[in-house]
């Protein structure tokens, strides 16, 4: 990975940040342009998990003149953005890896790797499980007084937003381990806190999710439950294993102090 010296003058860090932003802007537009011409049958994908609970077989309505031209250019741009992951990864950790010591670089391969993993499941998870569960509630609530206009802006953006908050939802696990091994929180607080952090975990579900359901919302708390509870599992394994079982009692400063101990 071609990445510039440790240290530079501001401007030359600057000048390296735009550098990289323009190949990321770039690399995005041009798979968004290809992309465009593809977009009709990507949309029926999207909407392929919720046909069953649409009116008219499925059929999506557009209310404005430009609302084809916007709706495609918008689920380009979402496609683009998935396809062009590994660019952006790419430029981004280019920029931060000289900050980095190198028994931290060690750890961005499998880092890259958890997170892309993690994020695509997410999505998956959505698409899959989601999604039906989701419709089918909020379509629900309307068939007892009144039709429902499948307005295609409003459910191709409800659907790109559902898939773009799972995929962030279910970074948590990479997040919270790495908040353990290197002790930035005792792993004897996370868990002895649980309770707290279950329920700062629902509120965050209920802002992440777009829509009104509490369906949504509770699947997304389920899931981030059992994330957090694997992530802590596996950092437990991982501290065991390094620093002995001793090191799950320990606070920061006991960390800070038995690092300067080995060094």
């Amino acid at each position: 990975m071609p990445v510039g010296p440790a240290r530079m003058p501001l401007l030359d860090h600057l000048s390296e940040l735009r550098r990289r932003l323009t190949i990321i802007v770039m690399c995005v537009l041009v798979t968004t342009l290809v992309i465009y011409m593809a977009s009709p049958a990507l949309i029926q994908i999207l909407i392929d998990p919720i046909r069953q609970f649409m009116p008219d077989g499925g059929k999506l309505y557009v209310t404005t003149a430009l609302g084809g031209f916007t709706l495609r250019f918008k689920v380009s741009a979402f496609f683009a953005v998935i396809v062009c992951c590994p660019i952006i990864i790419f430029q981004v950790l280019g920029f931060f890896m000289p900050a980095l010591k190198p028994s931290e670089q060690r750890w961005v391969a499998p880092t890259v790797a958890a997170l892309v993993f993690l994020f695509f499941f997410g999505m998956l998870f959505c698409y899959f499980i989601i999604l039906q569960a989701t419709f089918g509630w909020m379509l629900e609530q309307t068939s007892d007084f009144a039709a429902v206009f499948a307005n295609a802006e409003d459910y191709i953006n409800i659907i790109t937003l559902l898939e773009l908050g799972f995929g962030a939802a279910f970074e948590l696990p990479l997040i919270i381990f790495y908040l353990l091994v290197f002790h930035l929180v005792p792993y004897k607080t996370m868990r002895e806190q649980w309770r707290f952090i279950y329920v700062g975990m629902l509120a965050a579900s209920a802002v992440v999710t777009p829509d009104a359901s509490p369906i949504t919302m509770f699947l997304m708390f389920a899931a981030v439950i059992v994330l957090y509870e694997a992530s802590l599992f596996v950092a437990r394994r991982v501290l065991i294993a390094r620093d002995g079982k001793e090191s799950l009692k320990w606070t920061r400063d006991e960390y800070q102090e038995h690092k300067f101990n080995e060094e």
